[in-house]
């Protein structure tokens, strides 16, 4: 979740609690609570204000601003009218997001809000108030019938918030998760598979039954591009050939093995689908325009292809593939090699 996603959602809350600010008003006025009445004008000046600090990007002063008045107001209203409302309700519910505010701040690179002492702040909050409501009891008497209707209509309302933020939290994390994922498993630059995350899927690979193909491919003169056309055109090579690859072999595992080398596997029979598919890159490669600063690149590619035999090693496989590419590069580059006089 972005800054942007994240004022969103702050200012559709912001507005989803001065409505509800509004409602509990209209509530007040009708149990003659007179005090909660009038007390109804600075809260709801609160969210206000939080919609000019939502905007400017100060959602750390927001926070604070509307965790405290929040605190205080859910206290005196339930000093007012008791605890069997259920206002008391909303003091808890801002426990697990105070944390998940902490988290986001920490992510933003905001200023962090010390979710522990704010979340011991609210229980003392929590504790005086709704003792007092049940020692001395509440300063305006409501009917037990509609006492009973805003507890659950308090606790549906906190009960969305918890399952709310509780679902958003989860996709954040997940999210976060895949990233690291990505991070783990892929090349930075190109966005294919690393070497390391290639090799755990080779390993994976050769206890497999079907029959499997690997190729071994190499930029051709991609020393001479760098030192011709400088690194970033080189860097432009590299991108726009793993878009190639991906869009040519759509169903391959595909990773970046090191410098201008990469490593294909693919389920398939090396005569019926491998050497066709590789075929059809080299010549994708080949015929594709690299438009780099208005500057045309040539580039092609060589391809060493090895079918997985069995009783074959990782490294026996991908030493095959390596060979074959070898005895391309020394015989005329641009060429996909599937065997050689020593095969």
């Amino acid at each position: 979740m972005n800054q942007k996603d994240i004022r969103k959602l702050t200012l559709t809350i912001n507005t989803m609690i001065l409505l509800l600010v509004f409602a509990l008003a209209g509530f007040f006025w009708y149990c003659n609570a007179t005090f909660l009445l009038w007390f109804s004008i600075p809260t709801a000046l609160i969210y206000v204000l939080g919609y000019s600090l939502i905007f400017r990007d100060r959602l750390d002063i927001y926070v604070r601003v509307v965790y405290l008045w929040l605190t205080f107001y859910m206290s005196v209203t339930s000093v007012c009218l008791g605890y069997k409302l259920g206002f008391h309700l909303y003091c808890l519910s801002m426990i697990p997001i105070i944390f998940y505010t902490e988290y986001m701040a920490e992510k933003l690179g905001k200023r962090k809000i010390n979710a522990i002492a704010v979340s011991c702040i609210i229980v003392v909050c929590y504790l005086l108030s709704t003792g007092y409501s049940a020692y001395v009891g509440p300063i305006y008497t409501v009917d037990n019938s509609i006492a009973g209707v805003f507890w659950i209509f308090n606790s549906l309302i906190v009960l969305f918030f918890l399952i709310s933020y509780s679902s958003i939290m989860l996709g954040m994390v997940g999210g976060y998760e895949k990233q690291l994922t990505d991070i783990a498993h892929k090349d930075r630059l190109t966005g294919l598979y690393n070497r390391h995350y290639m090799m755990t899927r080779l390993e994976e690979a050769v206890s497999d039954e079907r029959p499997l193909f690997l190729a071994m491919i190499d930029i051709d003169n991609f020393k001479l591009t760098n030192d011709q056309y400088g690194h970033n055109a080189g860097d432009y090579v590299l991108t726009n050939l793993s878009r190639i690859m991906n869009e040519t072999c759509p169903e391959c595992d595909i990773s970046r093995w090191g410098g201008e080398e990469f490593l294909i596997m693919s389920k398939g029979d090396i005569t019926e689908q491998g050497r066709p598919l590789l075929e059809k890159l080299r010549a994708t490669v080949e015929q594709a325009e690299f438009l780099f600063e208005e500057q045309k690149i040539p580039v092609t590619i060589t391809v060493g292809i090895a079918a997985l035999r069995s009783g074959q090693s990782v490294d026996e496989w991908i030493k095959v593939a390596d060979d074959r590419l070898y005895y391309g590069k020394k015989n005329g580059k641009n060429r996909v090699v599937s065997e050689t006089a020593e095969s």
